[in-house]
């Protein structure tokens, strides 16, 4: 395990991961948190559903790599262990599969155990450090990841927090561009295509926070895939993404889920 930055835990001001960790009903969380997470409730419901139908997406999503026969994930923007964690979905199919975890708060790795719970066929393991340094993090991987053979990067719920300006494309383009033919890139991110005014009050939450908000459209969501081969359904509303798979996730009342996922091919 590694530990790149400090371990202290800021509890003045919320954090992504934690309020998450709220959404679902977590108990890893402060009072800083739970506060913001309510005034986005109270803004729209559908944030709750959200995080859950984003999990959801997670799993199944992983669990369609897993049956295509990939054996190696990088999992960035791991938040708080929550089960069942992606290696066990992995592992659940492939014992043999390689996890490597990344997150860039101390509370997660405070709870990385949890993450490190492997078959003893496969592997796991976390690292914190922060998205914006790719080549650190695909340097870490590399120790227990096989760079030659392909690789699933995930970004589950992460890019809406990393603004164009500071480079959102451009990383993702960095990590993709380091791992061979056959990886494959899954994601999911936030929208504000079916709640543009209440996504705004939300924007103006995270900016009065010192947090960035960036809900992308449809369109800016699906060009994190230019150049891959997207697997059908192609970016979706994320309980519309395979919800064959499982873990369907009712749309609320409100309307559609505000959160789009979907997986791509590097060929």
């Amino acid at each position: 395990m590694t530990d790149s930055s400090s371990s202290y835990i800021d509890t003045s001001k919320p954090h992504p991961a934690r309020m998450y960790d709220w959404f679902l009903g977590g108990k890893d969380n402060y009072p800083v948190d739970e506060e913001m997470g309510r005034r986005l409730v109270a803004l729209d419901g559908r944030v709750l559903t959200t995080a859950r139908a984003n999990r959801a997406f997670m799993q199944r999503a992983t669990r369609w790599l897993a049956s295509q026969g990939v054996r190696q994930f990088l999992d960035i923007g791991t938040g708080i262990p929550t089960e069942p964690n992606l290696h066990q979905i992995a592992q659940g199919i492939a014992p043999t599969t390689r996890v490597v975890y990344c997150d860039n708060d101390p509370i997660v790795l405070a709870h990385a155990e949890a993450l490190l719970r492997s078959t003893p066929q496969g592997v796991t393991e976390y690292i914190q450090a922060d998205f914006r340094e790719p080549e650190k993090i695909l340097e870490e991987a590399a120790r227990v990841l096989d760079m030659e053979r392909p690789v699933a990067l995930s970004l589950v719920a992460l890019l809406h927090f990393i603004a164009d300006e500071d480079g959102a494309y451009d990383l993702v383009d960095r990590l993709m561009r380091a791992l061979p033919p056959g990886s494959h890139l899954m994601l999911s991110h936030g929208t504000a295509d079916f709640t543009p005014q209440t996504a705004r009050q939300a924007a103006e939450l995270y900016e009065a926070r010192g947090m960035t908000l960036a809900l992308r459209s449809h369109a800016e969501v699906e060009r994190f895939f230019a150049g891959y081969e997207l697997v059908i359904p192609g970016v979706a509303v994320l309980d519309r993404w395979k919800p064959e798979l499982g873990e369907w996730t009712p749309e609320s009342d409100e309307g559609p889920t505000p959160g789009y996922g979907g997986v791509a091919r590097k060929r």
